[in-house]
């Protein structure tokens, strides 16, 4: 059974200047893109991602990776607590063990952008974290939705009365 795509390619000229154009050889050479097409459509999702997210009410995803002790006081119990406190934004948590007392945690959080920046802020803010960074994006650039459901947006579960 043949597939058809629902997205046609179309196909368009870009004039660079030579100096441009060895920068983007150069850069699609370093990231292992298979051709200057997929380069620029990356490039072109990336501005389209911070457009997006200029809005504080955007939908939005993001990954938090931590790096933490587990044998540092009370680092696990802060950092459970956190997440239980931003546990309608978070989609899931990995938590792998590195050597020694060393462990990873990474989260997917999802949401409006500014709840998404606030309990990634506050996830690596936890004490006892020695390293914290998130990487924020936004699903529609991909053609989707984060799913994350408001309060005030769900439909009633029961009829009133």
């Amino acid at each position: 059974m043949v597939r058809k795509r629902k997205d046609r390619v179309v196909r368009l000229g870009v004039s660079l200047e030579p100096n441009l154009l060895a920068q983007l050889d150069r850069w699609v050479e370093e990231r292992n893109s298979p051709s200057r097409s997929d380069a620029l459509r990356a490039l072109i999702r990336k501005e389209l991602t911070a457009e997006k997210l200029g809005d504080p009410n955007a939908d939005a995803v993001a990954t938090v990776t931590l790096l933490y002790r587990h044998d540092q006081s009370g680092v696990l119990e802060r950092l459970t607590a956190e997440q239980h406190r931003w546990g309608e934004h978070i989609r899931f948590s990995s938590h792998t063990h590195l050597r020694g007392e060393t462990c990873l945690e990474v989260i997917a959080l999802v949401g409006r952008r500014s709840e998404v920046i606030a309990a990634a802020e506050d996830l690596r803010g936890v004490r006892g974290i020695l390293f914290g960074e998130y990487s924020i994006a936004s699903p529609q650039v991909a053609g989707g939705a984060s799913g994350h459901v408001h309060p005030h947006h769900r439909a009633p579960t029961r009829p009133p009365g």
